[in-house]
Formats: C-alpha cells, structure tokens, sequence
C-alpha cells in the first residue's frame, strides 16, 4: 500500500465529505476482514485498507455509503434516495463491490 494511494484516497474522503458537508476528524486505512468500512458518531471513518487496490468507482461506493451514515443511520428509503442522488447507479456498485468480495474469499481459500 503506498503512500501517494493512501492520500488519494483520503483527499477522495475529503473531497466527498466537503460536498455532502459531513464533518470528519479521523481517517483510517487498516485491513478489516468482514466489512469495507465504519463510522463512528464521533467523525471517525475507518475503512478497509484493501479498496485501495480497486477502482476508484468503488471508493466513492463506499466514501460516500459511510458519509451518509451520519445523517441516515440505517438503508432505508431516504439513503438509498441519497445514494441515487450522489451516485447514479448505485446498486450496480454494490453489485461489483459484491462480486470484488466474493472473488477475494474464493482466493483466500
């Protein structure tokens, strides 16, 4: 994992957090093994330090699905309006998101 691909990544969490004006005070990459990423009531985002190697579609998947978080606690109709907003198609993202997972239990076995 370099450097320059860890603070693309969190200048991408920035960069989302502004336009959706969620305030963050702490950005986290670190391996997870069941789960993208976290947030916390506090502003803490913790994600999983294995979207770096994806493409940069499933970032902002992600970035974005945990932001809205700290207006919308669950996924229900008002967050998934959110996504739609933000992301367009957004359930085909998780759909590949889903796909990038299953590929990667298939190989850790």
């Amino acid at each position: 994992m370099t450097d320059d691909l860890k603070q693309a990544f969190r200048q991408r969490v920035s960069q989302w957090a502004e336009k959706l004006n969620v305030g963050t005070h702490t950005v986290t990459l670190r391996p997870m093994r069941n789960k993208w990423a976290s947030c916390s009531t506090s502003g803490r985002l913790t994600f999983n330090s294995e979207l770096l190697a994806l493409d940069a579609d499933l970032w902002d998947y992600v970035i974005v699905h945990e932001l809205l978080h700290f207006f919308v606690a669950n996924h229900g109709k008002l967050w998934k309006s959110l996504m739609t907003a933000y992301l367009g198609d957004y359930p085909a993202l998780e759909a590949k998101l889903r796909g990038v997972a299953t590929e990667n239990l298939a190989r850790a076995r």
